[in-house]
């Protein structure tokens, strides 16, 4: 079995409050690996850890080989979208996407342009972000997710705003992005989604990740 991800023992307490409690989890590459659980349950610090952007009380934590914050700061290979999108208000979504791609200049604007394209937006489009939609936002998104073709990518609630078209549209980019490699975590409140992408399924409750169902 070749892992993507390995959590040993990962626990995360915040002032005196367990928000991880204990976490011992393995995850298989080029799988579509689904989580649930409530709003609070712990799973959007789940994927800050894994991505590295918080560090574990306890535990560790191994992303694509590398053991974070002994071999790696942030997990590498790897892109997140968690909660409410975060962009500059007054810049267009391309624009957002071209500061973003230019911290590693993996990619330039034809890849930029493409994965807009792939969302359902328009990468000519000068309207800055502040005009946009919810929805437009939440496609943005995961434009910035899927731009670089990470080996692995977190989905925190992706399908929030989204009309049905357009979350058809994401269930045919999570197939494609599994189809040429990557992994895929899901966390979505809605079990239509869970049910139709997931490979195997991990329940999060009180900060307790409990076993894969398939």
């Amino acid at each position: 079995m070749s892992i993507a991800v390995r959590l040993s023992g990962v626990s995360k307490k915040i002032k005196g409050r367990t928000v991880l409690d204990n976490v011992t989890i393995t995850l298989e590459k080029g799988k579509v690996i689904g989580f649930v659980g409530h709003n609070g349950s712990g799973k959007s610090m789940l994927f800050r850890i894994i991505t590295g952007l918080v560090k574990p009380s306890s535990g560790e934590v191994t992303v694509l080989g590398e053991t974070l914050n002994k071999e790696a700061s942030f997990a590498k290979n790897t892109s997140v979208i968690l909660e409410k999108p975060g962009f500059l208000d007054h810049y267009s979504g391309y624009d957002n996407l071209k500061f973003l791609a230019d911290i590693q200049k993996k990619i330039g604007s034809q890849q930029i342009h493409a994965a807009i394209q792939r969302v359902g937006l328009d990468p000519a489009d000068k309207r800055p972000v502040k005009s946009y939609s919810l929805g437009m936002k939440q496609k943005l998104a995961i434009a910035q997710a899927i731009m670089e073709e990470p080996d692995l990518i977190l989905l925190d609630e992706p399908m929030n705003g989204l009309d049905e078209e357009a979350v058809s549209r994401v269930y045919s980019i999570i197939r494609e992005e599994i189809g040429r490699g990557a992994t895929i975590l899901l966390a979505s409140h809605h079990k239509v989604d869970i049910e139709t992408l997931c490979n195997e399924v991990y329940k999060v409750n009180s900060g307790v990740v409990t076993g894969a169902e398939k």
